[in-house]
């Protein structure tokens, strides 16, 4: 199912470069060098999302203490 691929892996490696030309004005020509790739893009299918149990309101909360700060002298 194509609307649950998430992206699990990508990686760009370098492919050899090429020679060639680019053509300029006034008949000059000056060398371009290509920067080719190879991309590689694994996908993987998303897995079920389960919930997390809403807390109970009978259940007893826990007291958190404050900080106390040291006594100036």
């Amino acid at each position: 199912d194509v609307d649950r691929l998430v992206i699990d892996h990508i990686q760009v490696n370098r492919a050899p470069k090429m020679r060639r030309r680019t053509y300029r004005a006034h008949g000059r020509i000056n060398p371009y060098m290509s920067s080719p790739c190879h991309v590689e893009v694994i996908l993987s299918e998303k897995e079920q999302v389960v919930t997390a149990p809403t807390p109970d309101e009978d259940a007893p909360k826990k007291k958190q203490s404050k900080r106390r700060w040291p006594a100036r002298s």
